[in-house]
């Protein structure tokens, strides 16, 4: 299997639950309140991953690469993108939040058309992340401002890392599962998920089975 970083991983599943909410609005069926209360809970834990994933490269991730030998431009040229990347989401919260008070086929349109808004956006900074960062995070993988920075992203509440793993591999691919693996003990990964995973699989998990 591919190489791949954890960061990447992430961002696999970024892209994929953006899918899951434009295919979900282009087929709302206008009226249902219970599916709009459906993607508004999905879209809580989709905004909350986002934001604490931008946050915690801005806090913890940019410092160690800085260590490493990442210029300070290239980090502020990532910030830039963050920050474009943020007013798109804050259109897409305010549409997803209309839409769970409507349930009308008109807020359903303008909340997709958020959701596309914040693809074009989201992906052209994903891209570029990777294309920069990713070779940089599996050539230094045992250096030790990477292991320090790993380190510092696991400090989490376990109730965040849970609900963080279940997420994460909710649709992963093999090559996907397979990185976060290498990062994660599979006992622990699976202990993980297990106790603290259960919010997700009990009111997340079922939106894209719907």
């Amino acid at each position: 299997m591919a190489q791949m970083s954890m960061n990447k991983v992430i961002h696999g599943a970024f892209r994929r639950d953006l899918k899951r909410f434009i295919d979900a609005l282009d087929r709302f069926p206008a009226g249902n309140q219970t599916r709009a209360q459906q993607l508004a809970t999905a879209w809580e834990n989709y905004d909350d991953q986002l934001t604490h994933h931008h946050t915690g490269e801005h806090e913890i991730a940019w410092p160690h690469l800085k260590r490493i030998g990442v210029s300070e431009e290239l980090l502020a040229t990532m910030d830039a993108e963050h920050e474009a990347m943020a007013g798109a989401l804050a259109k897409a919260r305010v549409a997803i939040s209309t839409l769970a008070r409507t349930a009308s086929a008109e807020d359903a349109a303008t909340a997709k058309s958020a959701m596309l808004s914040l693809e074009s956006s989201m992906l052209t900074h994903l891209d570029h992340e990777e294309a920069e960062f990713e070779s940089v995070y599996l050539d230094n993988i045992d250096h030790d401002e990477i292991k320090a920075m790993g380190k510092e992203f696991a400090k989490v509440s376990p109730s965040r890392g849970g609900r963080f793993f279940e997420w994460l591999m909710d649709g992963a691919t093999p090559d996907e599962k397979a990185a976060a693996a290498s990062n994660v003990p599979g006992p622990v990964l699976a202990v993980i998920k297990g106790i603290w995973g259960r919010g997700y699989r009990k009111n997340i998990a079922p939106v894209w089975r719907s």
